[in-house]
């Protein structure tokens, strides 16, 4: 006689109480939370024989963390065992809310003061992304930000970075003064020989124009570079 295999998915309320990332959340808050409990919450449920918080666990190890899972396609995510098009989707809706809530604190008078204001401005936007991507910020005469634009995607250089993108959107808005920014998907915000090359020729360009160009900032992981600051322009 054939034994019946009875498949249980593991739920999170299948857990003790003192482990459920749903309890210590209404408990603690959300900042006492890993990534994996919140991962986990989202999920909700795990797969046949693999609790909830194991499958976290999987994910977080497959992307090598948060870094990685940013990044992702529904594909890539659901190649994971035990990972389907629902969860997959959950995943990547998560995502999307965090990059709507960080585009609309972005949507306030924004106040550019110095490197690091523009590293707050553009950090969550461009440091995760895995090819390079120049960006200006647009100001008025106050240093608020009147509005930004991805220029190019790609390995910078001069002729991918020409002045007349760069200072188009500066006229079509009035600008008083722009801000370049690229990202290093590397991690290393330290600029190359070009990137020095196409500051000083932007610099050069809204010099003739009566545009500012009032720094160009490079974004690593977590971290940045001002060529104004460190004397290149």
């Amino acid at each position: 006689m054939e034994k019946s295999v009875v498949k249980e998915t593991c739920m999170i309320r299948d857990l003790p109480a003192e482990e459920r990332p749903r309890e210590r959340m209404m408990h603690y808050g959300p900042s006492s939370m890993s990534n994996t409990d919140l991962l986990a919450i989202i999920l909700r449920t795990g797969s046949n024989k693999l609790p909830v918080q194991r499958l976290s666990e999987q994910v977080l190890t497959h992307f090598e963390g948060l870094h990685g899972i940013v990044n992702s396609t529904i594909e890539e995510i659901t190649a994971i065992k035990g990972i389907g098009t629902a969860k997959a989707v959950q995943i990547m809706a998560a995502i999307e809310l965090g990059r709507r809530i960080a585009r609309q604190k972005r949507s306030a008078i924004f106040i550019i003061k110095g490197p690091e204001d523009v590293a707050d401005y553009m950090m969550d936007e461009l440091r995760h992304l895995k090819q390079e991507v120049f960006v200006c910020i647009y100001l008025n005469t106050k240093n608020q930000v009147i509005g930004h634009e991805r220029i190019t995607m790609g390995s910078l250089n001069s002729s991918i970075v020409h002045p007349r993108e760069i200072f188009k959107g500066a006229l079509k808005r009035s600008s008083a003064s722009l801000i370049c920014v690229h990202n290093h998907p590397s991690g290393d915000p330290n600029p190359s020989r070009e990137d020095i090359v196409v500051t000083k020729r932007l610099v050069e360009a809204g010099e003739i124009l009566g545009i500012d160009v009032l720094d160009h900032i490079i974004i690593g992981d977590n971290t940045y570079y001002s060529l104004k600051e460190k004397g290149h322009m």
